[in-house]
């Protein structure tokens, strides 16, 4: 399943859920503000450290851009991928949860 995180965890409990809930090999695109979680040194940091040992976690990088965050700042293993990406991996998921 592809989890999609639009919120940033900073305003929002979405990526806390989504973590809590998401199975082995599922894959998490942050989105939007959601890209916001991605940032190494944070207080989310080490969640999404753990949950790389069972997930894949994507940042989309137009929205990383938009935001003046730069990728040299992302938690090592986060991938960022484009708009293709994300159509590849929705393509390549049988399901897409929106966390909102």
């Amino acid at each position: 399943m592809l989890h999609t995180v639009n919120k940033s965890p900073f305003d929002s409990q979405s990526l806390k859920t989504c973590l809590g809930l998401a199975r082995s090999g599922s894959d998490i695109l942050l989105i939007e503000d959601g890209v916001y979680g991605a940032l190494v040194g944070t207080a989310h940091a080490a969640m999404l450290d753990q949950a790389l040992k069972e997930v894949s976690i994507y940042a989309l990088g137009p929205d990383l851009k938009a935001r003046g965050l730069p990728e040299d700042r992302l938690i090592r293993g986060i991938k960022v991928v484009g708009f293709d990406g994300f159509v590849e991996l929705a393509s390549a998921n049988d399901k897409v949860q929106s966390w909102l």
